[in-house]
């Protein structure tokens, strides 16, 4: 396999102007470039959706420079789906044919609403926390509906890659420039505490997304590895490399596990080992060629300047963990407080839970929460008895499940159980068929060891590649398009 650039020229243009659309005014922006992006859309359906590739990772970065590039995303997503419906038309039976664990997605996001709207919480504020766990699902419908041959997954691969790297680079510009160079202000400007300093947030604006999104443009690189040749292996080599060792510099310990766990259930299931000698390769002249060397500019940088933040590494992000004060704080303030509180809210929400935008998930960063002073989780200021004066009003639960247990109740639980085992079952029925089966295997399981750490469901690059990458298995398998 070669790489053919002139098939990825959209791409490009795609890039160049939401670039250029930087210099323009919000709403000019939203009215010219979203009118770019629908007509494309419309004419090309599949490359808008391969646009999105390159659209929804960078738009943290491009939004916030430009808010009037927010909701492109969003409009390409809906275009696409009502495109999908068009087409079915004359095939009921495929726009409406679900599977179980799809019924079970829809039927805990009615009880998170419902019990939502019991408690309280503002129309405005549900629909938005709708609007986060479904635009992601409808890419799923919408891929699982398309005709796709093995080009079609190549495509996907490959503007993976090119948009990794372009990530990749601007990541380490970002570190070397001490978080001066190709930011936007208020992301120049953000407080930040020293610990993190140490860490590339890149164009998504979090390291740990940041983390997450490498770790999937790993594996497709090692896919695309797998039948290259030629100039393509060489690049791909190169790739990999850049990608290790960027991942390396975002000291995402909850990727870095996740990852982990999906390699060890991959490889219990293939015994396919001619992956790992290119990703120990890569991984280990990352160490040497990427990471060693930046954080080696980096200290040259605040040496020049006559600042001390610290390069930071992974030997320290690690023993940071597991030190006392860390500890303390994980159970005052941390992940450890918030399954407390989690489980507080639970013994009075037990059924139907407190409902959507009530408990440490996307609405409740920007509408806050009911039940919040209840809890004495202030919104307005510090917790209550806190020496550390954490804000509560922009937190995370950090832990997917904590939330659906506080949000849903036992109704929420069971059905976001059926919801993950039901597509478990799924590939885990077709495992002997294919090796796509068995990556999907791998992904379920680093996805839900995710949870554990990320709210991982409402993080929208990671859900944008798995509902993705489950509607190419859908359509691979037939799930809903017959023969």
């Amino acid at each position: 396999m070669e790489m053919n650039f002139k098939s990825y020229r959209f791409l490009l243009l795609g890039f160049l102007i939401l670039t250029l659309s930087l210099t323009l005014t919000p709403k000019l922006a939203l009215i010219a470039i979203t009118l770019i992006f629908a007509v494309y859309t419309i004419v090309n359906p599949k490359n808008a959706l391969f646009l999105l590739l390159l659209y929804v990772p960078i738009r943290p970065l491009y939004a916030e420079a430009n808010s009037g590039l927010k909701y492109i995303g969003d409009i390409i997503t809906i275009l696409l789906f009502l495109i999908t419906i068009y087409q079915l038309r004359h095939d009921l039976r495929s726009i409406f044919r679900f599977k179980l664990f799809e019924w079970a997605f829809f039927l805990f996001c009615l009880v998170g609403a419902v019990s939502a709207y019991m408690t309280g919480v503002s129309l405005v504020a549900i629909v938005f926390q709708l609007r986060t766990f479904l635009i992601m699902y409808l890419l799923y419908y919408i891929v699982s509906r398309m005709k796709l041959d093995k080009q079609d997954f190549t495509k996907f691969a490959w503007v993976t890659v090119f948009v990794a790297m372009l990530i990749s680079v601007h990541g380490i510009i970002e570190k070397l420039s001490l978080r001066t160079w190709l930011l936007p202000q208020a992301w120049v400007e953000r407080i930040i505490s020293e610990t993190n300093f140490a860490r590339i947030y890149g164009m998504p604006g979090n390291p740990n997304t940041l983390g997450m999104y490498l770790g999937i443009a790993i594996v497709l690189s090692l896919y695309l590895l797998h039948q290259a040749e030629g100039n393509a292996k060489r690049f791909l080599y190169v790739a990999l490399t850049l990608f290790n060792g960027t991942l390396l510099l975002t000291l995402s310990r909850g990727t870095l596990i996740s990852v982990f766990v999906g390699w060890v259930v991959f490889l219990a299931l293939t015994r396919y080992w001619k992956s790992v000698k290119p990703f120990l390769i890569t991984m280990l002249l990352s160490i040497v060629l990427v990471y060693l060397p930046t954080n080696g500019g980096v200290a040259l940088v605040q040496y020049l300047n006559d600042q001390n933040y610290g390069a930071g590494g992974f030997l320290n992000r690690f023993e940071h963990t597991f030190n006392e004060e860390t500890q303390k704080l994980t159970a005052e303030t941390g992940r450890i407080y918030f399954v407390e509180k989690g489980f507080e809210v639970f013994k009075d929400y037990p059924i139907l839970g407190s409902g959507f935008a009530t408990f440490g998930d996307s609405a409740t960063l920007s509408y806050s929460s009911p039940i919040y002073e209840k809890y004495n989780i202030y919104s307005d200021g510090y917790g209550e008895g806190s020496e550390n004066k954490y804000y509560f009003q922009n937190f995370y639960t950090d832990n997917q499940y904590i939330q659906v247990i506080a949000e849903t109740g036992v109704a929420g639980v069971i059905l976001f159980a059926v919801f993950l085992l039901g597509m478990l079952a799924l590939f885990w029925k077709r495992r002997k068929e294919d090796m796509f089966s068995n990556v999907m295997i791998a992904l379920w399981w680093a996805t839900c060891a995710s949870g554990l750490l990320y709210n991982i469901w409402e993080t929208k690059i990671y859900t944008f590649y798995f509902f993705m990458i489950l509607g190419a298995y859908a359509s691979k398998h037939k799930f809903v398009l017959k023969d």
